[in-house]
């Protein structure tokens, strides 16, 4: 039975990758469709991810309740509505209206996906694996997304891109299919009292500085994961002068590396510990930044049809996802599996929460960058976060250490 919920799992997050990292294709071709600047066309983050964090304070602390099989139905029923209002609208403000259903849908799809790990999984390890196994999923459906949007997009045509949310809507009607006919036992998971009990058991898991902590962490993670994804595609077309298809297929080299980079870890923390994964990773990702972008930026310009025809340095700055990868995974499973299981649905409303507000805040400034300091300085910046970063890993090394050795 855990084998059927595991897939269910898997596909329900595949598919909310290709739409909910779509933002970086829209964002760009609302910029050259409807006109948008930089600043405006950024909003559309902020249009997901602002709903998944408000949904995920709403809803976490009592989602068991609902239970999480009825949640992720509600979500994938959502955002087909939402596929064909964007399709139909065919306007920026369609696609704001897209991303917020998008979010408030996979606000309800990661607080029960990562809550449900918890009930299939036995130990840390396990946890771990498996954790690392469906982020690394999530990556190779934004690496698919790359490639579904150019298939569909035309450059003679500027309403040809929409024809894909149809075959989008497909996907979720099929995953709802899938999903209604997998039974998921009953929730072991304690309830609270009343709905305001829920909520004071989410604050008072913030209270506790191993938590504050590691939510900082995760907040400057996807401050960085999401300001280079949603970017990508722009920077592609903006410094290196590639042609619209090619500069977001390219994009999925980031995606593709994330997602290799998030099974790799699976296998990796089996010799090594989360600390020493982390800190490697981390340092070969600013070295990248520091010393791999500035020779991209430096690429010939020549005839360029197909990903085939970039130079080989090209694709080396994508590359930096194998490194940044293994970072949220093992962050969100290095707290989970610390914590008792009653406290998985607050905590991951807690992580969800975090994670969209770093993203939002990363797409916004690199937006506002892009716009004032050029597209060919603006990932520069995030050296900045990563620093940060770095230095919290070992305070939370210390504290899980510390909390670990209390009975």
């Amino acid at each position: 039975m855990s084998q059927n919920i595991r897939l269910s799992l898997y596909i329900n997050y595949f598919v909310f990758a290709i739409l909910l990292n779509s933002v970086g294709i829209v964002i760009l071709k609302s910029q050259q469709v409807y006109g948008v600047d930089e600043i405006q066309a950024s909003t559309l983050e902020l249009f997901k991810d602002l709903p998944i964090a408000i949904v995920s304070f709403l809803i976490a602390s009592f989602l068991p309740r609902i239970g999480y099989k009825y949640a992720m139905l509600i979500a994938l029923a959502l955002v087909t509505v939402g596929c064909f209002v964007m399709y139909l609208g065919n306007s920026f403000t369609s696609a704001r209206v897209l991303f917020a259903i998008v979010g408030i849908s996979f606000a309800l799809i990661k607080v029960s996906v990562y809550s449900s790990i918890g009930m299939i999984t036995q130990n840390a390890k396990e946890h771990n694996s498996l954790m690392s196994s469906i982020e690394g999923v999530f990556m190779f459906g934004i690496a698919l997304a790359y490639f579904l949007f150019p298939a569909f997009n035309n450059t003679s045509n500027p309403d040809s891109w929409l024809n894909v949310y149809p075959l989008l809507a497909l996907l979720c009607i099929l995953s709802f299919l899938l999903l209604w006919k997998v039974n998921f036992s009953k929730s072991k998971i304690a309830e609270g009292a009343n709905l305001k009990d829920d909520f004071m058991q989410m604050w008072r898991l913030m209270s506790k500085i191993l938590v504050m902590v590691f939510v900082l962490s995760a907040f400057l993670f996807v401050m960085i994961e999401q300001g280079i994804m949603t970017w990508l595609p722009t920077f592609n077309n903006r410094v290196l002068k590639l042609p619209e298809n090619v500069s977001i297929m390219m994009a999925s080299i980031l995606a593709v590396s994330l997602g290799v980079g998030r099974i790799l870890a699976g296998f990796a923390t089996k010799k090594f510990s989360w600390l020493q994964v982390l800190s490697f990773c981390l340092i070969i990702a600013m070295a990248m930044v520091i010393f791999v972008l500035p020779e991209t930026l430096h690429i010939q310009v020549i005839e360029i049809n197909s990903i085939l025809d970039i130079p080989l340095i090209g694709y080396a700055f994508p590359l930096v996802g194998l490194f940044i990868a293994p970072i949220y995974p093992l962050l969100n499973s290095v707290v989970l599996s610390a914590l008792p299981q009653n406290l998985h649905s607050p905590m991951t409303g807690l992580i969800v929460i975090f994670s969209a507000l770093g993203g939002t805040l990363g797409s916004r400034i690199i937006g506002w960058l892009f716009k004032t300091v050029g597209a060919n300085q603006a990932f520069y910046y995030t050296l900045i976060p990563m620093a940060i970063l770095f230095i919290c890993l070992f305070i939370l090394d210390r504290l899980t250490k510390k909390a670990s050795a209390q009975p």
